[in-house]
């Protein structure tokens, strides 16, 4: 059986927590898209981590976490995430890496800023972990796969071809420092050492644990309004956010994923640039920040400030509908509790007409936000464990939100902890 847990919106929906919680009844984690650029935050039995890379679900030892091919690998984070788990006591995760998953190379990273610092101001708000320029040489046919560290041959003959290309931008368009082939080779050679012991032909390992009826968890990084062709382009990532690429990106047939539980919170949050048509400012924005996840609403790669809004009904039913959602998971709904009245985005005004319909990028951001407020519940609902034990106004809420995107929410997350969950049918 193959789940996916993927995101609504713009990526920090609370996967992470949701994927951690679902890998008790996991045999298998798979990271399918997606680099170090972004992080899920878990706080369970062993502390608080920012993952990166790893699978959420490396924190039981009965999991095999695995680095799909989808993944934008890199390396020496990977290697510093696994060595900060187990100084911070967790027990060394049994961890795959697939041999057709691409390397980010430390040009990358560079390509990364310098690019968006040529950009200046019309910038893309990138993390800086090289993920759009490792997508684009991925598609241009020039990255390394993992399979080719083990041709040495091969690689003393690329790193001349891809220096050679790379250095023309350097010298002509950011007038950086050129990259000697040697120290590429070097660098390769030391990934090289790094990976070895990891590495896996990742989708004959799947199909073998799908015939001995293993249970598989696909998590995904972000959310559907980043993907490249269906999210608020260009202020998107550079790989597939949908579930649906959880087949291509782990190397599993379609038809094997059975359940898509699509992770949205119960307001809205963002990093980076975009469209946001929900967006709150000033001290309300500040006070939900303040209030948000656990210990506030802060990148958990770069540590900046999310930008906040009400729940968007509008961009999670478009959201949910492209993950092609099986099951809702509503995250952080203990976070609203302060609030006597709480806004929600349920339509947008567009040139005067008002839509329930997402729209495509240049008239989302002509889109203000129909509001309509519910009454708030008013107190903490941390440790209630039964959706008949809420407030009737926070059952209010779900269920008005659950008939404007019409999709099922079965999970509702109230706190920051593993077992702060409430099941409903």
């Amino acid at each position: 059986m193959v789940k996916a847990v993927v995101g609504a919106n713009w990526g920090d929906e609370g996967k992470g927590k949701i994927t951690d919680m679902l890998g008790k009844e996991a045999d298998i984690i798979v990271r399918f898209q997606g680099g170090a650029n972004a992080g899920h935050t878990i706080i369970n039995d062993y502390g608080k981590f920012a993952l990166h890379t790893l699978p959420s679900g490396v924190f039981y030892d009965h999991t095999t976490s695995i680095i799909g091919n989808g993944v934008a690998l890199d390396i020496p984070v990977l290697f510093k995430e696994i060595q900060s788990i187990v100084d911070q006591g967790v027990p060394a995760p049994k961890i795959l890496v697939s041999d057709r998953a691409q390397i980010v190379m430390s040009y990358h990273k560079n390509f990364d800023a310098y690019e968006e610092e040529r950009l200046a101001g019309k910038s893309f708000g990138s993390t800086k972990s090289g993920i759009a320029p490792f997508y684009s040489d991925k598609y241009a046919k020039i990255g390394f796969q993992v399979s080719e560290l083990f041709d040495d041959d091969l690689l003393k003959e690329k790193v001349v071809r891809v220096a050679e290309q790379k250095n023309v931008l350097l010298e002509h368009l950011y007038h950086k420092p050129l990259i000697n082939p040697d120290d590429l080779y070097k660098e390769l050679l030391e990934y090289k050492e790094m990976i070895a012991p990891y590495v896996c032909d990742v989708s004959l390992y799947l199909y073998n644990a799908l015939k001995e009826g293993k249970n598989i968890l696909l998590e995904g990084q972000l959310g559907s309004l980043k993907d490249p062709d269906h999210g608020i382009y260009p202020m998107v990532t550079s790989s597939s956010t949908l579930a649906a690429y959880g087949a291509i990106g782990a190397g599993i047939p379609p038809y094997e994923i059975k359940q898509i539980i699509t992770v949205c919170k119960a307001y809205s949050s963002a990093v980076g640039a975009g469209a946001f048509v929900s967006e709150i400012f000033g001290d309300e924005a500040d006070e939900l920040r303040r209030r948000g996840g656990d210990g506030g609403e802060f990148g958990a790669t770069t540590g900046r400030p999310r930008r906040m809004g009400w729940f968007d009904c509008v961009a999670s039913k478009y959201g949910c509908r492209m993950q092609g959602t099986t099951d809702v998971a509503f995250t952080v709904l203990d976070v609203l509790g302060y609030l006597e009245e709480i806004p929600v985005c349920v339509g947008y005004e567009i040139n005067g007409e008002v839509t329930t319909d997402f729209p495509v990028t240049h008239l989302l951001e002509k889109a203000k936000p129909v509001l309509k407020t519910l009454p708030g519940w008013n107190c903490d609902i941390r440790g209630i464990k039964k959706y008949e034990d809420l407030p009737e106004n926070c059952r209010k809420y779900i269920e008005f939100v659950e008939q404007e995107i019409g999709y099922p929410i079965t999970l509702i997350s109230n706190g920051p902890g593993r077992d702060d969950i409430i099941y409903r049918k």
